[in-house]
């Protein structure tokens, strides 16, 4: 009797500790067989860095990672370029009094700064040397660690240096990395708090073509997956840019972050090392027309691009002839303005709880948004929070 009462008392605790990972019935999805802790989930938020912050402007204590966005690559070294940088660095360094266990990270690259992330792959000399002055940088800034978003590997991106061998030189790059932050960690005495490696990935299955990922996760903390973006300025057609799952009545799409989380666990990366991002904003298309309510529409319009979600509560959702839809296959809600013919796709509280639940239900690792100034409200930032550590 006794033996049967520990036995009892050990799943009771067990359940009490562990978080459900279950079917989550409205996402549709099996259950998973890994459990994460619900302490061990991670929010993972990025802040820009060409604007001054303030403590007041950032709930340190709903954040488990900061990345601060960007650094640059200047001769083969990190280098900053903002002028607000060395202000930014000691405030959000200041935000550990509210939130002791807080991790800040400089994020190195981005869309626009992804130039010569192959050079400095290039060789083993000048991997050391991007290495070296990867663990120079955080000493300067007292960060925890080094986020790498290089877009993309083997890909121009933005008109970037790249070349076929980046595939096995990005591999080589993170494992240099991770070999100078370890060395650095036990210099420094925090082989319990070591340094942090992380990148951020492309969503889509040419990224995974054009790395090895079933390689180069084991040099990396987590992975944050770009998985919004679906559909942009690029675009011609009016659509979700961060829809959880494809619209299976719709067969024009670009992809879901079901589908790339799946391609990732595909590509050998443990799904705990995986953290699902979200968008804290919204993106455009004009002159779209009207069927269906310009879901999945050609766009003649110029008029293409962002909003933040502050804008978007304040502005259009359900205010100013705009009317908000929800698709309840992908998960998803739009904006329509039948009289501007102007349609705008976005992740807002709702898609994000789902979103929530479906990181519970894959074993995923956490939630990652772009970007903490889009949403100052904090609104989406609450429900990130709410449903991951409830």
């Amino acid at each position: 009797m006794l033996r049967n009462l520990f036995v009892l008392l050990f799943l009771v605790l067990s359940a009490v500790t562990m978080t459900g990972v279950y079917a989550a019935s409205d996402d549709g999805n099996c259950q998973n067989e890994n459990v994460t802790k619900t302490s061990d989930y991670k929010i993972v938020g990025y802040v820009a860095g060409w604007r001054e912050w303030r403590t007041d402007l950032i709930d340190a204590r709903k954040l488990t990672h900061i990345n601060y966005a960007f650094a640059d690559i200047v001769d083969g070294k990190i280098a900053s370029y903002l002028e607000n940088d060395d202000y930014n660095f000691q405030v959000l360094d200041s935000l550990k009094v509210d939130n002791p266990d807080l991790k800040i990270l400089i994020s190195v690259g981005g869309w626009a700064r992804s130039t010569y992330f192959s050079d400095a792959a290039l060789t083993e000399q000048s991997r050391e040397i991007f290495a070296r002055s990867a663990v120079e940088f955080l000493k300067r800034y007292n960060l925890d660690g080094i986020d790498l978003d290089w877009e993309y590997p083997g890909h121009p991106g933005a008109g970037n240096v790249f070349r076929a061998v980046d595939k096995q030189n990005f591999t080589l790059m993170l494992k240099e990395l991770r070999r100078q932050l370890d060395e650095q960690s036990r210099v420094d005495d925090r082989e319990e708090n070591p340094y942090l490696l992380t990148i951020a990935t492309g969503a889509s299955k040419g990224f995974l073509e054009n790395t090895e990922m079933h390689k180069a996760h084991q040099y990396l903390d987590f992975i944050s997956l770009m998985t919004y973006d679906y559909h942009t300025g690029g675009s011609p057609v009016a659509a979700h840019h961060a829809n959880l799952y494809p619209s299976q009545t719709i067969h024009y799409t670009r992809g879901s972050a079901d589908e790339s989380v799946q391609w990732n666990i595909d590509a050998g990366i443990p799904s705990e090392k995986l953290i699902l991002g979200v968008a804290f904003y919204g993106r455009y298309w004009t002159g779209v027309r009207p069927e269906d309510n310009g879901l999945y529409q050609f766009a003649s319009g110029d008029g293409r691009g962002s909003a933040g979600f502050d804008e978007l509560k304040e502005n259009y959702i359900n205010k100013n002839g705009f009317i908000r839809y929800w698709d309840e296959e992908a998960k998803a809600p739009w904006l329509w303005n039948p009289e501007t013919r102007r349609f705008y796709s976005y992740d807002d509280e709702e898609s994000l709880r789902h979103k929530m639940h479906y990181i519970k239900a894959r074993g995923l690792g956490g939630a990652m948004f772009w970007e903490y100034s889009s949403n100052l409200g904090e609104e989406l930032l609450n429900v990130l929070h709410q449903e991951l550590y409830r």
